[in-house]
């Protein structure tokens, strides 16, 4: 008998291509994505949760596709690796389904994925229901309850495992939504099913809350004091409804999932790719006003890819805005913000507590965890 943990890996290597380029995400235009300069990460995001298990080589059998899709970062680390499909030069989801099928019918104990929504669901159609899996987050759009709140957080999950933990499993939605209208400013997100996950609520994402804010007057309240702030600086304005309010109390075009830049409040740019943001902003005084995606937490790395570590780290935490409801601060029962920007150095400089407008004059101080979670949700 085999006492080796099996392990099935998957990468879709194109996953999150579409982020950095304002494309909102990837299903369907890869190709355009690469030719305007996207530099795939997914395989790095990969790399980052099986580095928290490399002690455990000796006890793990990756059963993996070939090349990009797995082989060769999994061989890359040193893992014993076998092949059970072949992929071609360029994959899409018709791989990742026969991927997924060759792998689970060698008995794999869990299969881990790198990729997004579309990823998802693509093993969901795959997939037996009791197959367990787990996500590695890669791509733009992650509304599905099967990831890892950070790629850390699942080799983190993986980990418990191989220490002979008791972790459950749990029933968790995989989600996605239109893309074509997504692009187009609207989240149309639907349920497709459910597949088993490892039940770590400290490291695996809840599903995103839908819905957009109603209470006006706290929204135009937020909007005010950071309009108050405004001087004569870049202002970058990410993406999600909070931030929307402070552009319509400007009375400023909105990309509600993209980024746009403003000057001494006047719109100078809209829906920018990560290029064209280092490109504006270079030698610039330059602030950067974000929000938290409700029920995750993530203020970096999810729908705002745009966002480099290379602009973050020349902005500074000291000129990073986050701007929260009250109400969607204490849905997170007390769970950290999420920095996520797949540069882990940068996210551990970027930990400690904010200063968060939650009105005007009216801030809460709030936590931003340490993306390896070792300190804060061991």
């Amino acid at each position: 008998m085999n006492s080796r943990f099996r392990l099935g890996l998957i990468i879709n290597p194109l996953a999150g291509l579409g982020g950095s380029v304002a494309l909102k995400g990837s299903d369907g235009v890869a190709s355009e994505a690469l030719a305007r300069g996207a530099e795939p990460k997914a395989h790095l995001r990969m790399a980052q949760a099986l580095e928290v298990i490399l002690a455990y080589r000796s006890r793990i059998e990756i059963v993996t596709a070939s090349g990009c899709m797995g082989e060769a970062l999994a061989t890359e680390l040193g893992f014993s690796v076998s092949v059970v499909y072949q992929a071609g030069e360029t994959t899409g989801s018709e791989d990742t389904q026969l991927a997924a099928k060759a792998i689970a019918e060698q008995e794999v104990d869990l299969l881990l994925f790198a990729g997004g929504d579309g990823t998802a669901r693509d093993l969901f159609m795959a997939l037996d229901e009791r197959q367990p899996v787990l996500g590695v987050p890669a791509g733009v759009k992650i509304h599905s309850g099967v990831y890892g709140i950070t790629p850390h957080a699942s080799g983190k999950v993986l980990k418990m495992l191989l220490d002979g933990q008791l972790v459950s499993l749990m029933s968790a939605d995989v989600m996605d939504i239109d893309e074509v209208a997504f692009r187009q400013g609207t989240v149309r997100a639907k349920c497709f099913g459910e597949m088993l996950v490892p039940a770590e609520p400290r490291y695996i994402q809840a599903v995103k809350m839908g819905g957009k804010e109603v209470d006006e007057l706290v929204l135009s309240d937020i909007a005010a004091e950071v309009i108050e702030q405004m001087d004569d600086e870049l202002f970058i304005m990410g993406s999600g409804s909070t931030v929307a309010a402070v552009m319509e109390e400007l009375g400023l075009d909105n990309t509600l999932l993209g980024v746009d830049l403003i000057e001494n409040q006047n719109l100078i740019a809209s829906d920018l790719s990560a290029a064209q943001l280092l490109e504006l902003t270079q030698e610039r005084p330059c602030k950067l006003v974000i929000t938290l995606i409700g029920g995750q937490g993530h203020i970096l790395g999810r729908g705002n890819q745009q966002l480099l570590p290379a602009l973050i780290r020349r902005l500074g935490k000291e000129n990073i805005l986050i701007l929260a409801t009250k109400t969607k601060l204490k849905a997170l029962e007390g769970r950290p913000l999420i920095v996520d920007s797949g540069d882990p150095q940068l996210d551990a400089e970027l930990c400690g507590y904010y200063k968060i407008i939650t009105g005007y004059h009216d801030y809460v101080m709030y936590q931003v965890a340490n993306p390896d979670l070792s300190a804060d949700l061991s």
